[in-house]
């Protein structure tokens, strides 16, 4: 069952006064409005983002995260060398991470009144990072690949955060923790390299 989402124009009245730094809000108008949208969930009239995008959006972090666990767990298994253990830890470390940021978005998706796009035959086509495996199981190339793919996403994200700016708290908190934990996988691969 889709939700619909809550359209803009539908703003609760709301009053501050910033000389005197008192905040008044009008309780009754907010409680008519919800009552009136109640079949939006989630979605209250201070969502002013164009809620169809932003599925659209999430779904391509869904697609990115479930590719970008996928390339991890596939190299964690695949990995051979004198440093397999530590690196293969690693790769499992982020896969698992990966996998728990996309379910996230997906959650978000549902919370928006969408549905979360795991369709296999467009997952990569969606995705903002690309599925890239070594027939050499080489760690080095491994580490230089997965280190692009987080440095593609951070660029991607910190944009997507911008765009929502605050259109959406919830949903640029929510992009704000999954980068958060980005700038980790790159930096972790950035030490793993030496660098």
């Amino acid at each position: 069952m889709t939700k619909a989402p809550v359209q803009k124009g539908n703003q609760v009245p709301t009053k501050t006064s910033r000389t005197d730094n008192q905040f008044e809000i009008d309780v009754t108008a907010i409680r008519d409005d919800v009552r009136k949208h109640m079949d939006a969930g989630a979605v209250t009239s201070g969502n002013t983002i164009d809620v169809k995008r932003l599925i659209d959006v999430l779904n391509e972090v869904v697609a990115t995260e479930v590719v970008c666990y996928l390339r991890y767990t596939q190299h964690a298994i695949a990995a051979t060398g004198i440093d397999r253990a530590q690196v293969a830890a690693e790769f499992t470390e982020h896969a698992a991470e990966e996998l728990q940021h996309g379910k996230w978005a997906a959650e978000r998706v549902s919370q928006l009144g969408g549905d979360p796009d795991f369709d296999p035959t467009t997952l990569a086509q969606r995705s903002h990072t690309e599925y890239v495996r070594f027939e050499d199981a080489d760690l080095n190339r491994m580490l230089q690949e997965n280190l692009v793919a987080e440095r593609i996403v951070i660029t991607s994200y910190q944009e997507i955060i911008r765009w929502i700016g605050d259109a959406d708290p919830t949903t640029r908190r929510l992009m704000e923790r999954i980068l958060e934990q980005e700038e980790e996988h790159a930096d972790d691969l950035n030490d793993l390299l030496g660098n």
